[in-house]
C-alpha cells in the first residue's frame, strides 16, 4: 500500500511528487464541457485572443483535481477513510495548453480524531507548480488518515 498512515506524517514535512502531468486541449475541453462549464474563456479560442492572456485557460477546478490526484499514491492511497475537506484554494497564475504540472505537499499539522481511536486527521498544503517553476494553485485539504493496525506496528 503506498499511502502512509496517520502516525508516518510529520508536521513540517515537504514530499515532491514524482508524477507530472502534461494538460492537454483535449483534457481542458472535455472537463469543461462535462461539468457544463461553458465559459469562452476555456472552449472559445477566437474568443480567447482577445483576453487578457490571449489564449484560452485551462479550467481551475481541473487543475484542483488534477493537484489534489497527483498526491493521491504518495500520501493517502489505501491509507485513508475519506477526504474531510478543502479550504483555501488559490490560483495564482493560469495554467494554459501544454503546461506540465508537478506537485509538492507540505505536511501543515495532525490530531488524533475525537470520534475514531482508528485515525486521525491530516493538514496537508499542496501546491500545484507549472514547468517555469510558478505556482498555479494552492489548496489546504484535511484528510482522515489511518493509523497503522496493532498488528503491523
Amino acid at each position: 500500500m503506498p499511502g502512509l498512515y496517520f502516525e508516518e506524517f510529520e508536521p513540517g514535512a515537504v514530499i515532491e511528487h514524482a508524477t507530472r502531468r502534461t494538460v492537454t486541449e483535449a483534457d481542458n475541453v472535455l472537463f469543461s464541457t462535462l461539468t457544463l462549464n461553458l465559459a469562452p474563456l476555456h472552449l472559445d479560442a477566437e474568443y480567447s485572443k482577445d483576453s487578457i492572456y490571449g489564449q484560452r485557460l485551462v479550467n481551475s477546478l481541473f487543475i484542483l483535481g488534477l493537484v489534489s490526484g497527483i498526491t493521491v499514491p504518495d500520501t493517502t492511497q489505501g491509507t485513508t477513510l475519506g477526504n474531510l475537506g478543502f479550504g483555501e484554494i488559490k490560483f495564482p497564475k493560469p495554467v494554459f495548453h501544454g503546461d506540465t504540472i508537478h506537485v509538492r505537499t507540505e505536511i501543515l499539522s495532525k490530531r488524533e480524531s475525537k470520534s475514531r481511536n482508528d485515525s486521525g486527521i491530516v493538514q496537508f498544503r499542496h501546491y500545484g507548480i507549472n514547468q517555469r517553476d510558478e505556482i498555479v494553485c494552492t489548496a489546504d485539504r484535511a484528510g482522515l488518515m489511518l493509523k497503522r493496525p496493532a498488528a503491523a506496528a
